[in-house]
């Protein structure tokens, strides 16, 4: 599956007010479930000594598909392809490893 595909195909089962014209319930969304993906860390963390085993994976993969789900939303209320969104970030990536930037501060560095 491509991004393309994906960001089509996961529009189908947007259903929030203002579809088309709403970008702030998305990004609460996609907010409450990082908090999610942080949450299953944690507790993997302070349960189970950092160790994750297939089922703890299975249920953080749940969450991050959802994470998934509103950035092709925020995207798609944006108007912005994801597949161009994600390539941008790689360029954007790239360019910091071919300059030693990668760590650091900094939207521009």
């Amino acid at each position: 599956m491509d991004f393309d595909h994906y960001q089509t195909h996961s529009r189908k089962t947007a259903k929030y007010p203002d579809l088309g014209a709403n970008f702030i319930y998305p990004t609460l969304g996609l907010v409450g479930e990082a908090g999610e993906v942080a949450e299953k860390i944690k507790k993997v963390i302070r349960d189970h000594g950092g160790v994750i085993d297939e089922v703890k994976k299975a249920e953080i993969a749940k969450e991050l598909g959802d994470v998934l789900w509103y950035v092709a939303q925020i995207a798609t209320e944006l108007q912005l392809p994801l597949k161009a969104v994600a390539a941008a970030n790689l360029e954007k990536l790239q360019s910091r490893l071919e300059r030693g930037t990668i760590s650091g501060e900094g939207d521009n560095r």
